[in-house]
């Protein structure tokens, strides 16, 4: 036995990713892929409130029917002009009937989908160090045009 705490989480930021209808790829050497464009959006929580620029991706693996990895990469902007890159990796599963329903942009339960993710940040802004060497991970949701997170630090 060790004298290691186990970690707890406390939540940072919540975003709204505003996004477009997916780009269909097709069956790649690398699975199916699609990808999905971010329009925008907005940021909130205790650690900054500003918007999520537009331009960034979602490029997605569909692995199975039932599983789908997703890699997002945009910038944030917060309300006094600091900007943050965000690159967040995750996986998303649920039912066969489930996902095909959210690949179809149609509503689901969102406690019938795991959907999880390790976002990993970088920022110059002094105040918001803590997003650069700090672990995190995030809990999302899918809605029509819309991809929600909360993200938590690990302590």
């Amino acid at each position: 036995m060790t004298d290691l705490i186990p970690p707890t989480l406390t939540h940072v930021l919540h975003l709204e990713v505003d996004v477009a209808a997916a780009i269909e790829i097709g069956a790649t050497p690398n699975g199916v892929r699609r990808i999905v464009p971010i329009l925008g959006g907005r940021v909130s929580g205790p650690l900054m409130t500003g918007i999520v620029l537009p331009g960034g991706s979602d490029v997605q693996q569909v692995r199975s029917s039932t599983e789908t990895a997703v890699l997002a990469r945009y910038v944030l902007e917060s309300d006094r002009g600091e900007f943050v890159m965000i690159e967040n990796r995750g996986v998303r599963t649920g039912s066969e009937s489930d996902i095909a329903r959210l690949r179809a942009d149609e509503p689901v339960d969102p406690a019938n989908i795991y959907f999880r993710s390790t976002p990993v940040f970088e920022t110059e802004a002094t105040r918001l160090s803590c997003l650069n060497n700090r672990v995190h991970v995030g809990v999302g949701a899918r809605r029509k045009g819309l991809v929600i997170f909360d993200i938590f630090e690990v302590q």
